[in-house]
């Protein structure tokens, strides 16, 4: 047995080897791709066997209600790094020809990361797979140790590493991870960041080892509703639907993901790094895998969606000493706040600027929960903008497609749109004036305006109405 097979399937190491540490606390900062938080065991899985990620949510925090601010992977993803809506990175769909090659774009360049902020207070950035924010080849905002890929299949993927290109024959979650332990070893006395970005669980569903898929050879996958397929699905993801072998493909996924975070966590223990590293799990955006019978995220259905699958995603916290083990923050939180609840946790200055609408939630990972906290959270995906509070969400389009409201209290499935409805028409109004609102004290154009600040190519096929 290779020994990277034994210590995924050995049992979490708590024991802690004695070795330098640095005063400043270290991150490693895990993001998937395409991963819906209903797929966690901690989320209520039934049959989730994802034990390392559920012994994180164990050990540290896990919130309830954390929300994409984008419902597709490139915009997340430059959110997440610049704390600034799409519509003001100008990344408003996922990035196509300029990831890599001759069209290849460093869609960040003017934009300020909070990378760039920690390599400014002496921390070494590693970042270890999927980049998907252009220019894939070029180590970019403080990221000095590089092994990234623009996607592609599961068998055979394309690294990049410093202006070197590995042809990775081995499966790319293993690889990935195999890397950022290198960088964690190497890194161990000194203030390190590692963000390490995994493909899965997103298509193509074209291979998972054995290993990864054998605890689900006889599931009935309970967590995948068997919804009659939305009247919107788009054609290409509608074969996956009531389909078992792609239920299978992504947990399976999803089990190597789970598999590969515990040996980073064991590797932490191992090198004496528990107690002064924070450990980070989340998703670009979540997933609907038969959720209103729909197979995909935001762009599963034209006109595009925000359901409730599509942008929840799985958020998790551990330090232990710091953060409370089996704390559960139930508070709205968005991917708009990462950038400064970041700088706050490890103790930086804040980053100001008038386009950075986020709050720090770090208060909710130390005991001392912020005050006046509110409970609500905008996203934007092109042509669609949304707000939503405790009770209800309001989901705006441009180019002709009609608005959507949801009673989230009285129909927490959102299958019953009621923008239309006259019992809803003030609060209807309410919402609408508030979002036109909130989205322009951040600088946006009116939603009819939208493509004014689109820098990245669009893909025809989700734009020719």
């Amino acid at each position: 047995m290779r020994r990277r097979d034994f210590l995924t399937s050995a049992p979490l190491i708590t024991a802690m080897v004695p070795g330098r540490a640095s005063t400043k606390t270290n991150v490693v900062m895990i993001m998937t791709d395409d991963h819906g938080a209903w797929s966690l065991g901690c989320y209520g899985n039934s049959e989730g066997y994802t034990p390392n990620l559920d012994g994180l949510a164990k050990d540290g925090a896990r919130f309830t209600r954390a929300y994409a601010a984008a419902a597709v992977c490139s915009p997340s993803r430059m959110t997440y790094l610049t704390g600034k809506i799409p519509s003001r990175h100008g990344v408003q769909d996922y990035i196509r020809d300029e990831r890599s090659g001759p069209k290849a774009r460093q869609f960040l360049k003017e934009h300020t990361t909070y990378s760039e902020i920690l390599e400014g207070h002496s921390y070494t950035l590693g970042y270890f797979g999927k980049w998907h924010m252009g220019d894939a080849a070029t180590p970019q905002k403080g990221f000095t140790h590089w092994h990234t890929t623009a996607g592609g299949s599961y068998r055979a993927t394309r690294f990049y590493r410093g202006g070197d290109v590995d042809e990775v024959e081995q499966y790319p979650t293993d690889w990935i991870t195999d890397r950022a332990i290198e960088f964690i070893e190497a890194r161990r006395g000194q203030p390190f960041f590692a963000q390490v970005s995994y493909n899965a669980p997103h298509t193509p569903y074209d291979f998972q080892p054995e290993k990864y898929r054998r605890p689900y050879r006889d599931s009935a996958f309970p967590a995948f509703p068997r919804d009659e397929p939305h009247v919107n699905q788009i054609e290409v993801y509608r074969k996956y639907l009531g389909n078992r072998e792609s239920r299978w493909s992504y947990m399976a996924l999803v089990r190597g993901v789970d598999q590969n975070v515990g040996l980073l966590l064991r590797k932490l223990d191992e090198l004496g790094l528990r107690q002064n590293t924070l450990v980070i799990f989340c998703a670009d955006q979540g997933f609907n895998c038969g959720h209103h019978g729909v197979w995909g995220k935001g762009n599963g259905t034209l006109p595009f969606n925000m359901y409730e699958q599509t942008i929840q995603i799985p958020l998790l916290f551990r330090q232990p000493g710091t953060i409370a083990a089996g704390t559960v923050v139930e508070s709205m939180v968005s991917t708009l706040d990462f950038f400064p609840t970041l700088l706050d946790y490890l103790g930086l200055p804040a980053y100001r600027a008038p386009d950075l609408p986020g709050r720090s939630f770090a208060g909710f990972l130390k005991g001392d929960a912020p005050p006046r906290w509110q409970n609500k959270i905008h996203a934007e995906y092109a042509y669609v903008r949304m707000i939503r509070n405790e009770q209800f969400k309001y989901i705006q389009k441009a180019d002709g497609h009609g608005d959507e409201m949801y009673d989230l209290e009285m129909d927490a499935s959102e299958s019953r749109n009621v923008a239309r409805d006259p019992t809803y028409a003030v609060e209807r109004g309410r919402l609408k004036d508030e979002l036109s609102t909130w989205f322009a004290v951040q600088g946006a154009p009116p939603i009819e305006e939208w493509r004014k600040t689109v820098r990245n190519a669009l893909d025809p096929r989700h734009y020719d109405f």
